[in-house]
C-alpha cells in the first residue's frame, strides 16, 4: 500500500527542454585575412544565421552594396549612434570607424537566430569584455607570406597602409589567448573553414553548461 505521505506530496512540474540557447560568434582576425569572403560563402551555401552588418564611415568600395557589406555612414550619422549608446562595440581603425549595432543582435536573439558578426581583433577583445559569453573565433592565414601577398592583391590601400596593416597583422596574431577557436583560411578552400566554423557551432550547442547570451 502506497505511503499517505508520498501521496499527498506535489508532484513536481517537469521542464520543458527548449533547446539550446542562440549564440552569438565573432569572427576575427587580421585585415586581408578573408573574413568578408567566408561570410559571403557562408551566405551562398544558406548557413542560418543573422549575419550582423558593420557600420562604417570609410568609403564604399566600387563591389560593395550599402546595407549588405557595411551601412556606409557619415562621420556625423556614426557620432549620433555612438552618443545613442547604439554599438555594441565601436573603433577608429586606420582612421575610419566601425561599429556593431547592437539592435540587429538583439533582434535576431529574441528570434533564437544565431547571430554573426566580423570584427578587428580590437573589436573582439571588447565584444568578450562586454558579453563574455560569446564564441570568438580567429581566422588565420597559413603564414605571414600569403597575408602580404593577400593584401598587396587588393590593391585598395596605399603603401604606407599596406606596411601598417601587416605590422598590425603581426601584433594580432600574437592575441591568440584571447580566442575560444582557430581556424587556418587556406587559399581556395573556404568550404573547408566554412564546415569548421559549422563544427564549432556544434559543439558550442552539445555543451552541458551552455552560454546565454545577454546584451
Amino acid at each position: 500500500m502506497p505511503d499517505q505521505n508520498t501521496q499527498s506530496r506535489p508532484r513536481r512540474k517537469q521542464r520543458g527542454y527548449k533547446g539550446p540557447e542562440p549564440l552569438l560568434v565573432v569572427l576575427s582576425g587580421p585585415s586581408g585575412v578573408g573574413k568578408d569572403a567566408v561570410l559571403g560563402r557562408m551566405k551562398e551555401l544558406r548557413r542560418p544565421f543573422h549575419y550582423v552588418v558593420t557600420a562604417t564611415t570609410r568609403p564604399k568600395r566600387p563591389s560593395e552594396k550599402d546595407g549588405v557589406d557595411y551601412h556606409f555612414l557619415s562621420r556625423e550619422q556614426f557620432q549620433q549612434m555612438v552618443d545613442n549608446q547604439q554599438f555594441l562595440e565601436w573603433a577608429n581603425v586606420y582612421g575610419n570607424y566601425y561599429g556593431v549595432p547592437k539592435e540587429e543582435i538583439r533582434i535576431a536573439l529574441s528570434r533564437r537566430l544565431d547571430a554573426i558578426v566580423r570584427v578587428d581583433v580590437q573589436g573582439a577583445a571588447t565584444i568578450k569584455r562586454i558579453v563574455p559569453q560569446a564564441v570568438l573565433v580567429f581566422l588565420a592565414p597559413p603564414s605571414m607570406k600569403e597575408l602580404e601577398n593577400r593584401l598587396k592583391k587588393r590593391q585598395s590601400e596605399r603603401s604606407e597602409d599596406f606596411a601598417l596593416r601587416l605590422k598590425k597583422a603581426k601584433e594580432e596574431i600574437k592575441s591568440l589567448s584571447l580566442f575560444d577557436y582557430l581556424v587556418v583560411n587556406h587559399q581556395d578552400k573556404l568550404d573547408e573553414v566554412v564546415s569548421k566554423i559549422d563544427a564549432i557551432v556544434s559543439a558550442e550547442k552539445c555543451r552541458v553548461g551552455r552560454r546565454t547570451t545577454k546584451l
